[in-house]
C-alpha cells in the first residue's frame, strides 16, 4: 500500500493515497485511514473533507465495534464520477465506463473495420456517449478517456503479424486527436501496459507488488509491474515481447522476422492456422467453442505455443524476478489455462523455488476487458492510484 507524506507540497500525492487505501479496503474511518496511509489525523480530516465535497467519497455511517464511539465510515462513491476505457484493436474495439471504486458499469465490444485516425475518434466519441446515455448521465460525470492501441509506437510496420499494429497513426498527436473529437481529457497508452494495470488493479495482480503479464492481443504484448508501478520505457514501447526471435523447446528454429514470437504465439496466429485448416474464428466465442468441441487444429496450436512460451516464462523470470507470470487477453479462460497446463515442465529460473505462494504461471482474472479495464484507470492515475502513477514517486 502506498504511504503518504505529510509536508504540505505532497498535498495531491496525500489526496492520492487516501483514496487509494479506501478503494482497496472498501470503507474505513478517519483514524484508521491514517493508520494505513502513515498520515496525521488532521492531514486525513482535511483530505477526507475535500474529497466528500468533490463527490469522490460518501459517508456510510458508524461501524459498531467495541467500546466508545464508532467511527464513521467512508467509501468511494459508486455514484460519483465515471472514467471511460477504450482498446482500439485491429479488428474490434472495446469500451467500458467505470465508477471510482472499479465497478463496471457499461460495457461493449465492436466490430471494427477500419481503424485509421480518420475515423476511430468518432467511433470512441459516439460510442462513449452511447453508454453515457445507457446510464443516464451527462458527460459532466466523466474524469476523462483512457485509450489503448497495440504498439509499438512510432515504429509503423514492425509488427511480426502485420495487423497487430494500426497503420497510419505515425506522427499522429493520439491523445489530442481524440480529445477534440470527444471533448474530454484523453490519456493514450500501450494495451499492454494498460492490460497490466487492469489487471493489477481488478484481476490476479491486485494484491501482486511485482509480476509479469502476457497480454494475448492480436499480436503479443508484455506488461511488468514493478514495486507497484507499470514499466513503460523511454517512448511508451516496454514489453514489445512479441518481436523477440526465441528457440522452442522442439521444433524448428526460425530466425529474423519470421522467427519472432508473435508469429507463432498470438490470437492473429492462431487464426492464420486455423484458417489453413479451412475454420474461420472471428471471436473468443468461436474459439470458446473449437475448445469445448475438442479441436485437433487448436490442440496443436496449443502444444506449439506452450512450446514457445515455456522458455518465454524462464526468460523474463530470470530478468525480472516477478512473483508470478500471468497469462490474459483475447483467448477464452479455458485455452489460457489449457496454455498454462502445457508449459509443463518448465526450464529452471531464478523462480524455480520448492516455496512458493503462487504457480510460476497463472490465468488473469478480467479476461477480454483487461485492456479496457487499463484504459479506464489512466485518468485516475492522477486522482487514484498513486502505486501506478509514472511520474510522482511515492514517499
Amino acid at each position: 500500500m502506498a504511504i503518504g507524506s505529510n509536508p504540505e507540497r505532497n498535498r495531491a500525492h496525500n489526496r492520492r493515497v487516501v483514496l487509494e487505501v479506501i478503494r482497496f479496503h472498501e470503507h474505513l474511518g478517519r483514524t484508521e485511514i491514517a493508520r494505513r496511509a502513515q498520515l496525521t489525523p488532521q492531514a486525513v480530516a482535511n483530505i477526507v473533507d475535500e474529497l466528500l465535497e468533490e463527490g469522490l467519497l460518501v459517508e456510510l455511517g458508524r461501524l459498531r465495534s467495541g467500546r466508545g464511539q464508532p467511527p464513521i465510515q467512508f467509501a468511494v462513491n459508486p455514484n460519483g464520477p465515471l472514467t471511460a476505457g477504450v482498446e482500439i484493436a485491429a479488428d474490434h474495439m472495446v469500451t467500458a465506463l467505470l465508477d471510482l471504486s472499479g465497478g463496471v458499469r457499461a460495457k461493449s465490444i465492436l466490430p471494427l473495420e477500419a481503424t485509421g485516425p480518420d475515423t476511430v475518434p468518432d467511433r470512441v466519441t459516439a460510442e462513449v456517449q452511447r453508454l453515457e446515455a445507457s446510464l443516464g448521465v451527462d458527460r459532466s460525470k466523466l474524469l476523462g478517456i483512457g485509450v489503448v492501441m497495440p504498439g509499438p509506437f512510432e515504429v509503423e510496420g514492425m509488427s511480426s503479424v502485420g495487423p497487430a499494429t494500426l497503420p497510419g497513426w505515425t506522427g499522429v498527436d493520439a491523445a489530442a486527436l481524440f480529445a477534440k473529437a470527444t471533448g474530454q481529457h484523453v490519456v493514450v497508452e500501450n494495451d499492454a501496459t494498460a492490460a497490466v494495470v487492469g489487471e493489477r488493479l481488478y484481476g490476479a495482480g491486485r494484491q501482486l507488488g511485482s509480476f509479469c503479464y502476457l497480454y494475448f492481443g492480436v499480436g503479443l504484448g508484455l506488461g511488468v509491474i514493478q514495486e507497484g508501478r507499470p514499466l513503460r520505457g523511454a517512448f511508451g514501447n516496454a514489453g514489445e515481447i512479441g518481436h523477440v526471435g526465441l528457440v522452442p523447446r522442439k521444433g524448428k528454429v526460425h530466425y529474423g522476422p519470421a522467427g519472432a514470437l508473435e508469429r507463432f504465439v498470438s490470437v492473429f496466429a492462431l487464426r492464420e492456422r486455423l484458417a489453413m485448416a479451412g475454420i474461420y474464428a472471428a471471436t473468443v466465442d468461436d474459439i470458446q467453442k473449437l475448445h469445448d468441441e475438442a479441436n485437433p487444429t487448436l490442440a496443436e496450436w496449443i502444444d506449439m505455443a506452450a512450446d514457445y512460451l515455456a522458455p518465454t516464462v524462464a526468460m523474463l523470470e530470470n530478468i525480472f524476478d516477478p512473483e508470478t507470470v500471468i497469462f490474459g487477453g483475447g483467448l477464452p479462460d479455458s485455452v489460457l489455462e489449457a496454455v498454462i497446463a502445457a508449459l509443463d515442465p518448465l526450464p529452471v529460473s531464478v523462480a524455480t523455488r520448492g516455496k512458493r505462494s503462487l504457480p510460476r504461471a497463472i490465468r488473469g482474472q478480467t479476461g477480454q476487458l483487461t485492456a479496457a479495464l487499463g484504459a479506464a484507470a489512466l485518468p485516475l492515475l492522477d486522482t487514484v492510484s498513486p502505486h501506478l502513477s509514472v511520474s510522482d514517486p511515492v514517499s
